[in-house]
């Protein structure tokens, strides 16, 4: 059996970290990524994929990842139930293996006159 995803995408938002009580770090964030639609070659449908992070790439991610930056993810499908009146729901998670940035870094221009 095996169970790996790979995504390249764009976060919706800010990244949410927390610390659980035993002291684990916890990142979740959603990626959005672009896929072709089902009628024509031209049309995009955008999935949102939820994302979790623990331990030190959550850290990472808590840090570094800001709403809009694209990165790339490599992780494995969970998939958790629960019954909410009566039916069965399902939510599917990233659990996040690695992380990549693929933005540029931002480098801002020195100020000449800071230089000398």
């Amino acid at each position: 059996m095996y169970n790996k995803v790979f995504l390249i995408g764009r976060l919706t938002r800010d990244p949410e970290m927390k610390l659980t009580t035993a002291g684990l770090a916890v990142c979740r964030y959603t990626v959005a990524v672009d896929r072709i639609g089902k009628k024509n070659a031209t049309e995009k449908v955008t999935d949102f994929l939820r994302v979790v992070a623990f331990n030190r790439l959550a850290e990472i991610c808590g840090q570094y990842l800001k709403k809009g930056k694209l990165i790339a993810v490599e992780g494995r499908l969970q998939v958790e139930t629960y019954e909410k009146d009566g039916e069965k729901q399902y939510f599917y998670d990233v659990i996040a293996e690695n992380m990549q940035m693929l933005d540029k870094v931002n480098s801002t221009p020195q100020d000449p006159a800071q230089e000398a």
